[in-house]
């Protein structure tokens, strides 16, 4: 018995002097971005401190070089001496052993990695030395903000991290960040803190847009005018873009720059160190005008022209195609970019190439008769083929945007999808390799909250929410079609982006949602979990002295539906966490003074809800507000016998009876889109229900190819099963009207009609009209909601 108690008075008394490091950590304190794959956490901490050593296999010289790196950023942030020896199979000693294992079960991906963290030891195991970098970038998001300033921090930090197990590795193997040099000249030592943006994110392709109409930015030996000339435009730069005179004679062009071969290969050289491939875009055969105010020849028309100094549309002067000394002089140019650049591929630009000067060129048009082709969309096809096969002798492959696919897409081309996802789709399925980025999701020189309150920008709205909900793979892919999209890219094109500061501001947070969506198993992808996580990444970006947006403080009005209770309610929220969001009922300004949102607001009549966000007593941003239409069909089971376009969702978890309708653009995402078909749905009101008025809100947008139905049929039933019409709602609307309208097919009874299910049939008119430019193209039906009174 005496013994017993010793052994519990002993137990005791560990318990009570053991260490706070022996703790779990609190999985909200691991702020890892992009999400892990697999993460366990265990007890206990490794903490940095004199003495520590980076441990690594001395005769593989890359691993070597990652130790040095690992051990410049820890002993310049932390003061401390921290040593790189070599390893051997010895007691774990406070170590960091990084260690490369090729046929390692647990890694097999090459960009994969093992993470453990121990009290002792650190191991970071991958079977290729990418692996082993991105490891390290995980375990610098583990260690306190402070050891991305880059410098010896002179603040008390307990350089620790958790111990855990790691394994992860990467959704895509394209992980790409775009930026457009052209439209405004960025300096080296920003395109190197730019790539180390897109490294701590574990992105691993700069994408870097060198020439387009007002600026070439590479030198090039045997052309040296294109650096001497077609460098510098005349300096507007006080104003407007989309305002801009052309050079006049006399005035000198002082306003550019570019890239000596050193700078380039300098770059180069950096981006490697960082596992980054940088891929070159020559724009060809559009988005060439600056070109011709080096050499005119090349053009169609042979004229002289200045380096535009803005806004150029349509752009009109592109490559002549059916002259053989344009071929001669981008086979020169592409010979020195394939032998600076070692990427697999180059990309070609492709896109926006106006095709009019062809038309009016005797050499284009004897060029079309002499190949036997169809027209100018073939001979573009043709000027890519040639470009291509030229590519692919000098052991590259070629990229371009998708509008290569004109004409018929280049035997071994990868098309790059930006207009949407169905350029994408289509090379996927004819077996070509394919990179999305949409602009609905990665334009990131779209405007990322309300306009009034942020730098100028070319238009659109973009939100990192919008972003982080981004699916690289369309669902109309097969699993066989989908291997082909390699990845996903955010690109930023600078016409309004003059500075640095600027497109870091307007890369920044965008390309961290993006990171996330093209590392992360999709299945792992949480909004609230991220926009945790962010506040972290907002304080690295901080030490990193990053311009980066905070988010949009733009309000939310979600609506939400209690099944089980029956009752209908919206939620307030914004990007921005940490503020108070105020709101009204009564359609008045919301200010402090109005009630506080802190839970979800029930709403059993119709409504003018109006919200903004609030700093202090500081307004954030506009109000917005919503009116809702509240009905007996609202937040009832809606039943779809004919699929909606996955682009035209909807918003929420149903869309068709949420009260709330849609607005007269077609993106606000209320919409629900059918392209081809007809909207046929049948809604539950889950008990019979007498009704007197039934109607359903359609949108024409001719000039977006969406058209109302020709008809609307209505039918009830009390079993789901036998459905009777009891009404059909046909109209005189003109389509051509350019502007968007909204027409709601309404039908009132003149006695009640009780049901438990109705039908709702719009017939789409197939294809747009003879008179239309897309005339015999499919046509959209875009429906929004459906008000059962």
């Amino acid at each position: 018995m005496k013994k017993n108690s010793i052994v519990f008075l002993t137990a005791l008394l560990m318990m009570a002097v053991m260490p706070a490091c022996e703790k779990a950590t609190d999985p909200a304190d691991i702020n890892i971005i992009p999400k892990p794959v697999e993460l366990e956490i265990k007890r206990g901490k490794f903490i940095i401190k004199p003495g520590t050593k980076i441990l690594v296999d001395a005769s593989d010289l890359e691993v070597r070089n990652l130790a040095i790196y690992l051990d410049q950023i820890l002993t310049n942030v932390t003061g401390m001496d921290i040593q790189v020896e070599e390893y051997h199979d010895t007691e774990a000693d406070n170590d960091i052993v990084l260690s490369i294992h090729k046929k390692f079960e647990r890694i097999t991906d090459l960009e994969g990695y093992l993470l453990e963290i121990q009290k002792k030891r650190i191991n970071i195991k991958a079977a290729h030395p990418a692996g082993l970098f991105y490891g390290m970038q995980t375990l610098f998001q583990l260690l306190p903000p402070e050891v991305f300033a880059g410098q010896y921090v002179p603040v008390e930090v307990e350089w620790s991290v958790p111990c855990l197990e790691i394994i992860d590795k990467p959704a895509f193997s394209w992980r790409g960040m775009h930026l457009d040099v052209s439209r405004h000249f960025f300096p080296k030592e920003f395109i190197k803190k730019y790539i180390d943006m897109i490294a701590m994110h574990k992105m691993n392709v700069f994408h870097w847009h060198l020439t387009d109409d007002n600026g070439w930015r590479m030198e090039i030996m045997k052309y040296p005018k294109l650096t001497e000339i077609a460098a510098w435009r005349v300096d507007r730069e006080e104003e407007p873009w989309r305002e801009r005179e052309l050079q006049k004679p006399g005035e000198k062009a002082t306003y550019g720059g570019y890239y000596t071969q050193a700078d380039i290969e300098e770059i180069i050289e950096y981006a490697q160190s960082k596992y980054i491939t940088i891929i070159p875009e020559i724009e060809m055969p559009g988005h060439t005008s600056e070109v011709f105010a080096a050499y005119p020849d090349l053009s169609c028309t042979g004229e002289k022209l200045t380096v535009q100094p803005g806004y150029y549309w349509p752009n009109e002067d592109i490559f002549c195609a059916g002259k053989e000394e344009t071929f001669e002089f981008l086979e020169d140019i592409l010979t020195e970019v394939a032998l600076i650049f070692p990427s697999g591929y180059i990309h070609i630009g492709g896109d926006e190439a106006n095709k009019a000067r062809w038309k009016e060129c005797k050499f284009c048009q004897q060029r079309i008769i002499d190949e036997g082709l169809k027209d100018e969309d073939g001979l573009q096809s043709y000027f890519i083929r040639r470009i291509e096969k030229f590519l692919n002798e000098k052991g590259k492959k070629l990229i371009g945007w998708d509008e290569i696919l004109e004409g018929g897409l280049a035997p071994e081309a990868t098309v790059m999808s930006w207009r949407g996802f169905e350029g994408g789709v289509e090379a996927a399925r004819m077996g070509h390799d394919v990179v999305m980025c949409p602009t609905s999701y990665c334009y990131f020189d779209y405007y990322q909250a309300d306009p009034e309150f942020q730098p100028e920008a070319i238009g659109g709205f973009l939100t990192l929410k919008k972003v982080y909900s981004f699916d690289p793979v369309p669902p109309d892919l097969s699993a066989e079609e989908a291997k082909h999209v390699l990845g996903a890219q955010g690109n930023v094109w600078t016409e309004f982006i003059p500075t640095p500061e600027h497109a870091e501001y307007m890369a920044v947070p965008r390309m961290t949602a993006l990171a996330e969506v093209v590392w992360s198993p999709k299945t792992s992808h949480n909004w609230y979990d991220f926009q945790h996580r962010m506040q972290e990444q907002f304080k690295r970006f901080d030490m990193m002295e990053v311009n980066y947006c905070e988010g949009s403080y733009r309000v939310e009005i979600i609506p939400m539906y209690n099944l089980k209770k029956g009752k209908y309610a919206v939620k307030l929220e914004s990007e921005v966490p940490g503020g108070n969001i105020y709101y009204t009922l009564d359609n008045s300004e919301p200010g402090t003074q109005s009630s506080l949102y802190t839970d979800f607001i029930p709403i059993d009549s119709n409504t003018i809800i109006r919200a903004a966000y609030f700093k202090g007593s500081k307004m954030m941003g506009k109000p917005v507000s919503k009116q809702i239409e509240f009905h007996k069909a609202i937040g009832k089971n809606v039943q779809y016998l004919a699929g909606y376009s996955y682009k035209y969702p909807g918003n929420g978890l149903f869309p068709l009876v949420d009260g709330i309708q849609g607005s007269l653009k077609h993106t606000d995402g209320t919409w629900q889109g059918y392209q081809g078909d007809d909207v046929e749905v049948v809604i539950d009101l889950r008990k019979k229900t007498s009704f007197r008025e039934i109607s359903a809100g359609f949108l024409q947008s001719q000039n977006r190819w969406i058209f109302l139905p020709e008809e609307v049929v209505f039918s009830a039933s009390y079993n789901g099963k036998d459905f009777e019409v009891f009404g059909v709602i046909t109209h005189e609307a003109d389509k051509r009207v350019d502007e968007p309208n909204i027409k709601r097919f309404r039908l009132s009874l003149e006695e009640p009609l009780t049901a438990r299910y109705i039908k709702v049939l719009a017939r789409n008119i197939g294809h747009c009209p003879d008179w239309h430019r897309g005339a015999d193209d499919e046509c959209w039906i875009f429906v929004d909601e459906i008000v059962v009174k």
